[in-house]
């Protein structure tokens, strides 16, 4: 039987009484400090009355704002009760630091790799927290400063001189 918002409050709130909650579409998200970010997921996981044992996927947004640019987002699943949820994690623009979730859920070793390389989020304590798709010396030309392509400040035809964009013949009419 699928989880209701009261049942998990009920084992968020004595951990995180400033948890707050957004529903959409009937899916709950829950807002937490990232400082209460482990020991919330733990119980979460561990919780008979929840068992959130799989993690789907982590991601971050951007929302180009002064205050708590970021945010991460972390996907749960419980196969005992068949619910989703989402935890979102405030995250600063200035120092952006986030504590890793390995050592709850392996899977997120991937996910904050990924998550770092688009968004240039560090997550702290991570075993091997490097780039994931772009290489390791992909920095503005000019600033020299790491670049990460989904933050909203991210240059829309990319960093010139980078890496080439792929031969369009179809452009030229070199096709053969």
């Amino acid at each position: 039987m699928p989880l209701t918002k009261d049942s998990i409050l009920k084992v968020v709130k004595p951990l995180c009484p400033e948890a707050g909650t957004y529903e959409h579409n009937n899916q709950l998200s829950i807002l937490i400090p990232k400082d209460k970010l482990q020991v919330v997921a733990r119980e979460l996981r561990d919780n008979p009355e929840t068992g959130f044992d799989m993690l789907i996927d982590i991601t971050a947004i951007d929302w180009l704002k002064s205050n708590n640019r970021f945010e991460v987002v972390y996907f749960l699943y419980s196969n005992k009760h068949k619910t989703r949820l989402r935890l979102k994690v405030p995250v600063e623009e200035e120092i952006p630091v986030c504590p890793t979730v390995t050592g709850i859920w392996e899977s997120a070793a991937w996910y904050e790799r990924e998550t770092y390389d688009m968004y240039g989020i560090k997550f702290e304590g991570h075993p091997n927290l490097r780039r994931f798709y772009m290489p390791e010396d992909y920095v503005d030309r000019e600033s020299g400063e790491p670049v990460y392509p989904l933050r909203k400040d991210y240059p829309l035809m990319g960093v010139p001189d980078t890496l080439p964009l792929p031969p369009y013949p179809e452009k030229y009419g070199d096709l053969k």
